[in-house]
């Protein structure tokens, strides 16, 4: 085997560039995110207002991705099959999540968290409240960016939420 040798620079040198390139990003990121400047997003799941995700390089992490999902009053998340290891922490309203087909009632101060399985979890979000909006906080770490979206298990979504409209 011939030993490759690129002029300009080695594997270990690209980690110092990578490093480099790094600190410098830190200098300019977000040490604290502003959830009033945040646009919400409607998406297939419904409501969001992104506090961290990969493609956030303002950032100071992207170690983890971190939102907040409305759901109005009286409607309902999309459905999507995911890994699981994700937590939902109920900060308003009223309502159940169905995973893999089981009924899981919720209240405001409620956790709910997906397991992490093999072949991932089939979840949707219902706000039974017909005057007021379930807010839900959802964390989860990223892993898209060290095993790949699918991470393995599928990243399918099976339903969109009422809200979203197709583009």
């Amino acid at each position: 085997m011939t030993e490759q040798k690129n002029d300009a620079t080695d594997l270990l040198d690209s980690l110092f560039r990578r490093r480099d390139v790094e600190r410098e990003r830190m200098k300019k990121s977000w040490k604290v995110v502003k959830g009033e400047a945040l646009p919400a997003e409607t998406n297939r799941m419904g409501i969001y207002r992104w506090y961290l995700h990969p493609a956030m390089q303002t950032c100071a992490t992207r170690t983890m991705l971190f939102w907040s999902q409305e759901i109005p009053p009286g409607s309902h998340s999309g459905k999507q099959k995911h890994q699981g290891g994700r937590v939902h922490y109920i900060w308003e309203g009223r309502g159940y999540t169905i995973v893999d087909g089981v009924k899981h009632e919720w209240e405001e101060g409620d956790l709910v968290m997906l397991p992490l399985k093999p072949d991932g979890v089939v979840f949707q979000h219902f706000n039974t409240d017909p005057r007021n909006r379930a807010l839900i906080l959802a964390a989860e770490p990223n892993w898209y960016d060290i095993h790949g979206v699918d991470m393995g298990s599928g990243f399918e979504q099976l339903e969109n939420a009422p809200e979203y409209k197709d583009r």
